[in-house]
């Protein structure tokens, strides 16, 4: 028998362009902080720009609010807050990726509420307290295909000093509205093409490994992993492929309609929680073959790791040797094969801490995988993905 629960209020605007349509949506306030991150490329290549006009069309006003990190930390937060209040912000507009958008919905729920974001924080040294108010409206125009973060109510925060990386989410840091145009992709380097890419990839391989998955869970992330498969490649040799881009878009969005991850995300958290600057996708791509391959090792997955395969593109698989093959072939076409955990400043020696902060994180869900994993798997996975 099947239990699961689907709730998704998000009303989405999807198509190439679909940002120029903005101003004729009801649009939740009328003034809009609007959150960036750190880099150049929403300045550079206009799409700040195109954002204030559509917001000048309809008279809102706007403050905007600069630096958010490619892992957002509770400091990013309380700073986006304390500017809501400062600015006499009514809403929330999210440009960017994953983290900008995690970082302005956990902004837009600490703007109506008491204490510092960690206060709200599931993980170890974390609060756990229920919100008292909602979330500011959030309005998310992502410019990455990727996280899906534009879709759900998941926000992955990092908290340095207590060297956590974890999820935080409320019902109301839905998304009011999300804007998915493929035009604002086109930009993304190929290095960050792939690595987002793949990010929606596993979104998707975890779901259909997972042993909580659902029919509906299973459609959204075996369409994610055949488009994936099929264009994130094209996407990655030739950034203006509109076709490739659009269909990533599709991937990403799929894959967030109904996410089921397991312990490699919690697992990627743990590694991000000790060193901030390692990209999200890029350490789930350092841990993708070692963690997979536990798991077809010991024939714990065969069924649904055939369906992946097939999905890929594999004919006739028997195994799910096959889909660790098809799936080291993907990460070998989108320029990835090269990883190397040492490269982001891991050092084999405090792979030995990493078990013991699966537990104190929160990335996916550790009951849910193929077979349960004891602290000593846990270590053999992160040791045979070192290199």
């Amino acid at each position: 028998m099947y239990d699961w629960t689907h709730y998704n209020p998000v009303k989405v605007l999807f198509g190439p362009g679909k940002l120029k349509a903005l101003h004729a949506e009801a649009l939740p306030g009328r003034k809009a902080l609007i959150v960036i991150s750190n880099g150049t490329s929403v300045k550079k290549y206009g799409y700040l720009a195109r954002l204030e006009k559509e917001l000048e069309k309809v008279g809102i006003a706007y403050a905007l609010f600069e630096g958010i990190r490619p892992n957002p930390t509770d400091i990013n937060v309380m700073d986006g807050a304390k500017a809501v209040k400062d600015n006499r912000c009514d809403f929330v507009v999210a440009l960017g990726g994953g983290s900008v958008m995690d970082c302005a919905k956990c902004i837009a729920l600490m703007a109506n509420n008491p204490g510092n974001i960690w206060d709200y924080s599931l993980s170890a040294a974390g609060g756990k307290k229920a919100a008292p108010s909602p979330a500011l409206p959030i309005v998310c125009i992502t410019t990455s295909a990727g996280t899906a973060s534009e879709v759900d109510i998941a926000s992955v925060i990092t908290n340095e000093a207590t060297q956590e990386k974890t999820g935080i989410f409320f019902p109301s840091m839905f998304p009011t509205l999300a804007v998915v145009d493929s035009e604002l992709m086109l930009s993304v380097p190929p290095r960050f093409t792939a690595y987002q890419g793949m990010d929606a990839f596993f979104h998707a391989s975890e779901t259909v490994i997972n042993r909580k998955v659902h029919p509906m869970g299973e459609m959204f992330a075996l369409k994610t992993i055949e488009l994936v498969a099929k264009y994130l490649p094209r996407a990655v040799k030739n950034g203006n492929d509109r076709e490739a881009r659009e269909m990533m878009a599709y991937a990403n969005t799929f894959a967030g309609y109904y996410m089921l991850c397991t312990s490699a995300h919690t697992m990627e958290h743990v590694m991000g929680s000790f060193h901030p600057d390692l990209v999200h996708g890029a350490g789930l791509i350092e841990l993708a073959h070692a963690y997979y391959g536990f798991f077809a090792d010991r024939r714990a997955a065969e069924g649904p790791m055939i369906k992946m395969a097939k999905a890929m593109g594999r004919t006739a698989p028997v195994s799910g040797q096959d889909f660790i093959e098809a799936l080291d072939e993907l990460i070998a076409s989108v320029g990835c094969g090269d990883l190397k955990m040492s490269e982001e400043g891991i050092t084999e020696e405090e792979l030995k801490l990493y078990p013991a902060k699966v537990h104190e994180v929160m990335g996916g869900d550790i009951t849910a995988d193929p077979l349960p994993l004891t602290d000593d798997d846990y270590l053999t996975i992160f040791r045979n993905a070192y290199k």
